[in-house]
């Protein structure tokens, strides 16, 4: 684990990599859950995500939205963390050129993929708890290589239009809620399956 700064456009974003012990030479950039709620890149259940991934030989860069830990800025609505995803995504590349780019996200972070998926073009894209019917996920999108995680019991995800969005790349965890309390296995064995497909 590395704790580093990358310039992005509302000042200095912290950021934290982490490299798989055999790298398959895969990056995932891992956005966290609502600023104004406590989100940040040390949430439990990115942690989770991170974890398997590395176990699976997936590099990991996660990141402070802007005006989070020592990440400058302001919350601008989820129009500058936008941004903040594209300047981490841009300096993975300018790093790794080598490395193909993956998008993971949980709950408010899972908008901001979502709405950086034409932009940023990632080969694989993974929303945890993505709040469908109370954020925006602009119709459009191509969703071929985006694969989803909710709990049957989330009061921000509507599970009826999950399912019609992605299909069979929606993977339903019957009893868990919105933080995943007590659903951490299955959590992880959804996305060990997500990425292995």
């Amino acid at each position: 684990m590395t704790t580093i700064e990358i310039q992005g456009s509302a000042g200095l974003i912290e950021a934290r990599t982490d490299q798989a012990s055999e790298s398959r030479h895969i990056t995932t950039v891992l956005c966290h859950p609502h600023p104004q709620y406590g989100g940040s890149m040390h949430d439990g259940v990115i942690d989770v995500a991170a974890s398997v991934m590395l176990d699976h030989g997936i590099d990991c860069v996660r990141f402070n939205f802007r005006g989070v830990g020592r990440s400058e800025g302001v919350y601008d609505d989820g129009i500058g963390e936008v941004d903040d995803l594209t300047s981490v995504a841009t300096w993975v590349h300018e790093q790794s050129p080598d490395h193909t780019l993956w998008l993971a996200g949980y709950s408010f972070g899972s908008s901001i993929v979502f709405r950086s998926l034409e932009q940023l073009s990632p080969d694989f894209a993974l929303l945890i708890a993505p709040p469908i019917g109370m954020m925006e996920f602009p119709e459009g999108v191509d969703t071929a290589n985006v694969h989803a995680i909710a709990g049957d019991r989330d009061d921000f995800v509507d599970i009826e239009k999950l399912n019609q969005r992605f299909g069979a790349r929606a993977n339903v965890l019957s009893g868990a809620d919105h933080f995943f309390g007590g659903y951490y296995g299955p959590l992880r064995d959804a996305v060990a399956q997500a990425i292995s497909t």
